[in-house]
């Protein structure tokens, strides 16, 4: 087993991200495009993108949601083989639409979605500096070595102290 990039954490709870999520649809309200500054609709990447989408669908209600399903994580938070489970059923190449997602970190699995939706806006809370450049509108910025820890995949239990006496 190879050992983790990562040697930081941050850890996000629900109320951060909430706020982080309304702080988003904020930016991507100014930037909607056309005549009527509206996005034709939302398409979040499975799985991270579903709760901040879901939150800028109704701060900018939106109700046109469909969904990106791409694996690049396996389960022990190692980079893996990149997976396109499921590609939108919306045919567009993503003009006037936004793309969610809670995080680039290397840029994998946002590199597939620009291919496969070329001309999309792609918003994420945070960003990485490896894949900073494929994001149009993001929050946050961690260093490449940070993992971020969504509340999601979190659970109550026992922290260890940074330094043991």
């Amino acid at each position: 087993m190879t050992s983790s990039p990562y040697t930081k954490d941050v850890i996000k709870t629900w109320s951060e991200l909430h706020r982080d999520s309304r702080e988003l649809a904020w930016e991507l309200l100014k930037k909607a495009p056309g005549d009527n500054k509206r996005w034709e609709g939302i398409i979040a990447v499975t799985r991270g993108g579903m709760i901040p989408a879901a939150i800028i669908a109704r701060e900018l209600n939106i109700r046109l949601i469909d969904t990106l399903c791409i694996s690049c994580y396996d389960d022990h938070q190692q980079v893996g083989e990149l997976k396109v489970i499921k590609n939108t059923m919306l045919e567009t190449d993503g003009q006037g639409y936004l793309v969610i997602d809670d995080l680039v970190d290397t840029g994998a699995t946002l590199r597939e979605v620009r291919r496969l939706l070329s001309a999309a806006h792609i918003a994420t809370l945070y960003v990485k500096p490896s894949g900073e450049k494929l994001v149009d509108t993001f929050v946050d910025k961690f260093s490449q070595d940070t993992w971020v820890r969504f509340p999601w995949d979190m659970e109550l239990g026992y922290a260890q102290p940074l330094v043991n006496r």
